[in-house]
């Protein structure tokens, strides 16, 4: 988390439907969305099952890629 908010690395093919989820938004902090990046409002993750799902879609995600 950064501030407020949750930064969630969910893949290019997840993105469209992690925005369609309440409180979230393109990660852009430079003037370009990152893909597959979503912002997660800090109302959004208030209650620890919300919180667990981000995370838990996050670490599927990276746990998929290949290793370094």
């Amino acid at each position: 988390m950064t501030g407020d908010e949750l930064k969630v690395r969910v893949g290019p093919d997840a993105t469209e439907a992690a925005l369609e989820r309440p409180g979230t938004r393109p990660f852009d902090f430079t003037g370009r969305p990152m893909r597959g990046w979503v912002v997660v409002a800090s109302s959004a993750v208030s209650e620890d099952q919300a919180l667990a799902a981000w995370i838990d879609q996050g670490h599927d995600f990276a746990a998929s890629l290949p290793p370094k």
